[in-house]
């Protein structure tokens, strides 16, 4: 049986119909037509994009009930008096602390309300950051942009900003102000409300369901009547910790060994797509490119298809919990290697899904030859794929300058070429393009603490260095968290993914992220794409080394959650 719920929305008094157990979210953007309010993880209260303000205080909407908020004010960001929306969106756009922007309009409410208790110092903006998570930009851009007195910055070309934007992404993505709004053109923004509604059928559910591109789906004539026909059940976090499904080889006496776990891409926008009978569905990739994760998303093709047969539109949504469950993760892989003077040798074996990447050509930076032997295997889990940020690039990245580094081979007379000097720090990380990036990772010998990242950049003309620095930070930060952090737990026996909350994926919360200095050099030549799949890959090949110095032994598994420098990031 349904309710009514009135209160005031933007300044403006509503009288709207929920349903049982409804969320404000929902009643926002289902209901309202709000949509700068983003479905990232509901009901999961854990991601922050939801975040709006009731009565001037910041709430988490996909948690809050809609009749919670009978006769009190709610505003989202196109309540915001617009010379306050301009100038958080204007320091947003300013630093680089907005990219694909799903996340960007829930900071900023929560910003507009610890201000409006006078706390804007660095602490508190870290303490309201940790009830978000943001998978672009490292954090470090947004705490600029959210400084009491933020740094001017000169005008920017936001044409060229956004060609570097899709270099890095390889996807379309806009650069503007509007962005930082949550006005991005994310596919289930768009999608009319009144579309026939397709959902994932959960594991166990018997709900009535069709088949459509390869998946089952149970439709709805709402998202909220979907999920509920479907019984969706909210994401759990195991207690059982993350480990690799492949067993690290032993290490030859001069050389390393490393095994990897599964990793959730964790990209803020959850799959989804509309298409009219006979049209072209949506984009699951709206303004980014979800680092790979969306490139055979199968959410336009179910929503072409069922659009199709039904005759009418279609809404094709995931929950975060099936983005978990059905989406491609990084390939786990086992590999040993060692150098004897300017060969290196690898042997490993890696998920059969992922293979491709672990093959690609890589032109190595250093006089150097590399002899490689993969084997595909393949597991019990979920998909892996090749197309994800630097797969397959930063396994063998690592696994070279790890075997360099324990054979105690200097990199300066392997520089292939005066390029490669300027670029390198402790090491030198090449993308496809031709684009590299050197870093050097600081951690305290007592604590183990990660005190500073830094990184170097050649990629040919920079475009838009705010751009470009952004992503540099972003892939720093992600890389961190793949050697310390971040793993997703999968029954063996059964390959069931039994991590599904946000909060469980381990990726480093912002009050953690260390600093990541970012030098962007003068580079000849046309721009190249794929610096920040370089910068992943030198920072974590830098991380994995500076591990095995203050820890006295090298950890043989991603994420090295046992080492003291994963315990400081995760306190």
């Amino acid at each position: 049986m349904s309710d009514r719920v009135r209160f005031v929305c933007n300044g403006v008094g509503v009288d709207v119909e929920v349903e049982p157990g409804e969320s404000l979210l929902s009643v926002l953007r289902e209901r309202l037509g709000i949509t700068s309010p983003k479905d990232g993880c509901s009901p999961q209260g854990q991601c922050g994009c939801c975040t709006v303000l009731v009565d001037g205080d910041a709430r988490v909407s996909c948690v809050t009930p809609a009749l919670r908020v009978e006769g009190r004010a709610v505003t989202t960001v196109e309540g915001i008096a617009a010379s306050e929306s301009r100038q958080l969106a204007a320091s947003m756009l300013a630093t680089g602390g907005s990219q694909c922007g799903f996340c960007t309009s829930g900071i900023l409410m929560r910003a507009l309300a610890t201000r409006a208790k006078g706390r804007d110092s660095h602490d508190a903006v870290a303490r309201a950051l940790a009830a978000h998570v943001c998978r672009c930009t490292g954090y470090l851009t947004i705490f600029e942009a959210l400084a009491r007195e933020p740094v001017a910055k000169p005008p920017r070309d936001t044409t060229a900003a956004e060609r570097r934007a899709l270099l890095e992404g390889g996807v379309e993505q806009r650069v503007d102000e509007r962005v930082a709004l949550g006005g991005a053109a994310f596919a289930d923004d768009d999608a009319p409300r009144d579309a026939l509604v397709a959902v994932p059928l959960p594991p166990g559910s018997t709900a009535e369901s069709v088949e459509a591109a390869g998946t089952t789906w149970v439709l709805g004539d709402s998202l909220l009547g979907a999920r509920v026909r479907a019984g969706k059940v909210q994401g759990r976090r195991t207690t059982i910790d993350a480990a690799p499904p492949l067993e690290a080889p032993t290490a030859p006496s001069d050389g390393v060994a490393l095994a990897t776990s599964w990793v959730e891409p964790a990209y803020l926008e959850p799959d989804a797509s509309w298409c009219l009978p006979g049209g072209s569905p949506a984009s699951a990739a709206g303004n980014g490119g979800a680092f790979g994760g969306k490139v055979a998303s199968v959410a336009p093709v179910a929503a072409r298809e069922l659009a199709d047969r039904f005759g009418r539109a279609v809404r094709v949504v995931f929950s975060r919990e099936d983005v978990v469950r059905l989406g491609p993760k990084r390939p786990p892989m086992a590999a040993i290697a060692s150098a004897r003077g300017t060969h290196v040798s690898i042997e490993g074996r890696a998920a059969r899904g992922g293979l491709d990447a672990f093959l690609a050509p890589i032109a190595w930076p250093y006089r150097i030859t590399v002899g490689e032997r993969w084997e595909p295997v393949d597991l019990v889990g979920p998909a892996a794929s090749p197309a994800l940020r630097a797969a397959g690039l930063a396994e063998r990245v690592v696994l070279v300058e790890a075997a360099l580094d324990a054979a105690r081979i200097g990199r300066a007379p392997l520089f292939a070429n005066e390029r490669v000097a300027r670029a390198a720090l402790d090491v030198c990380a090449p993308a496809p393009s031709g684009a590299l990036a050197g870093a050097r990772v600081h951690l305290d010998d007592g604590t183990g603490r990660v005190e500073r990242v830094e990184v170097t950049v050649a990629a040919g003309d920079p475009l838009d260095t705010t751009v470009l620095r952004s992503y540099a930070i972003g892939a720093a930060h992600m890389a961190l968290g793949w050697v310390l952090t971040e793993g997703l737990a999968v029954d063996p026996a059964s390959g069931e993914v039994l991590d599904l909350t946000m909060r469980s994926f381990g990726v480093i919360p912002a009050g953690r992220t260390p600093t990541i200095a970012v030098r962007v050099l003068d580079d000849d030549g046309p721009p190249l794409g794929g610096s920040s799949d370089a910068v992943f890959a030198a920072v974590a090949a830098a991380a994995w080394n500076a591990l095995s110095r203050v820890e006295g032994d090298r950890p043989i598994s991603f994420p090295a959650r046992a080492t003291r420098s994963a315990r400081a990031l995760r306190r």
